[in-house]
């Protein structure tokens, strides 16, 4: 029997372990540890790759909202729109900055949708939060249409979906500002936490450079109250690695979306993501691989016992979902969805093997649900 982990770090690291040891080294020898020289070509190399103006590397991806989202001008008593099916991040990012974040019912896709963004709309509403899940980005015309009408602050949660785009344009890079996490299991993932924000206004730059270090501005004057949110020179060592080869790893996941797709779409049990070829408007990086699943808690335990590990992106649960959140709202897709969602593993330390074994288990679990209800 095959084990096969959700996500498999040590592998990660092993594939590439000389690399990743040398630059760590150069780092912990130069002394520059806090906002140095490694940090500077990793936001360049990023900037450059997004082609933005700012990239601005910070401490995680929920750090990057914060600072996205107070830069972009949210403020105290504002409603913002926020895609209801992501991490309770998302919404805290806004209530941090005095915000009042507003759930917002998914599509098929898991994302959020235009129509139901313009249903929860008020005269109250300041701002709009798509969440770029799972490594796709969501149909982003009529959230723009809604932004112009409304002349909306627009911040983008892209922590799943570095190198996705829509209509051949990068997830985060639409708006006021866009975010992504470094996580060690994000695409473009660490060795710790890790986080940046990208934007092309040089106010929201420079509001967001300051907002990571305390407040403080490039002459060291302090112009407003800050956070200690800076992204260390190690990890950033690490990324600018793997950012050099990070199209390779994409291409790798969407191989491997492929094999599932032609492996599971005839099971009328699942429903699966969108495949690599689906639509020429989308292009989708699969930082995570979620379907929806009949008999899903049961489907779990029979891949864990062929030691395949899977798991419910957050517990299982989305930001209505939490009482003591208060958050609450009439969103029957994502309630739905919450029923049903599970995650396959997927990342580059699979090999083809491993998604037909895991796919043979999956076909294996329905067949002979068939099999029984015959």
């Amino acid at each position: 029997m095959k084990k096969i982990p959700f996500f498999n770090y040590p592998a990660l690291f092993a594939e590439r372990e000389h690399e990743y040891m040398e630059v760590i080294q150069r780092v912990l020898r130069s002394g520059y540890y806090i906002m140095g020289p490694e940090l500077e070509a990793f936001e360049d190399e990023l900037a450059h790759y997004l082609g933005v103006k700012h990239v601005i590397g910070v401490a995680d991806g929920t750090m990057a909202l914060i600072c996205a989202v107070n830069a972009a001008g949210i403020s105290p008593g504002d409603e913002v729109l926020v895609s209801a099916h992501t991490f309770v991040a998302s919404a805290a990012a806004i209530h941090h900055c005095g915000g009042k974040p507003v759930p917002v019912d998914c599509g098929a896709d898991h994302l959020m949708c235009g129509k139901a963004a313009r249903a929860a709309a008020t005269h109250r509403t300041k701002g709009i939060m798509p969440v770029q899940l799972n490594g796709r980005t969501t149909n982003m015309d009529p959230i723009m249409e809604l932004v112009r009408e409304r002349q909306l602050v627009l911040v983008e949660d892209s922590c799943q979906a570095l190198g996705s785009s829509f209509d051949g344009r990068f997830a985060g890079t639409f708006g006021d500002a866009g975010t992504f996490s470094f996580y060690p299991s994000k695409t473009l993932g660490c060795f710790g936490d890790g986080g940046a924000l990208c934007t092309d206004d040089d106010d929201v730059a420079e509001k967001a450079r300051s907002l990571r270090d305390h407040g403080r501005t490039s002459d060291g004057e302090v112009s407003r109250f800050g956070y200690n949110a800076r992204l260390d020179n190690i990890q950033a060592a690490v990324l600018l690695v793997k950012l050099r080869t990070y199209d390779k790893d994409i291409a790798r996941r969407r191989e491997l979306a492929r094999i599932y797709d032609e492996r599971l779409s005839s099971i009328e049990s699942i429903d699966l993501p969108p495949s690599p070829d689906a639509d020429s408007r989308h292009f989708d990086i699969y930082q995570n691989y979620e379907i929806q699943a009949d008999n899903r808690d049961s489907l779990r335990q029979h891949l864990a016992d062929k030691g395949i590990g899977t798991i419910l992106q957050w517990g299982g649960k989305v930001l209505h979902q939490f009482p003591a959140l208060q958050m609450r709202g009439n969103l029957p897709n994502i309630d739905a969805v919450t029923k049903r969602f599970m995650m396959l593993p997927m990342n580059p330390s699979l090999a083809e093997d491993d998604i037909h074994y895991i796919s043979d288990h999956v076909e294996a679990f329905y067949s002979s649900k068939a099999k029984r209800r015959a």
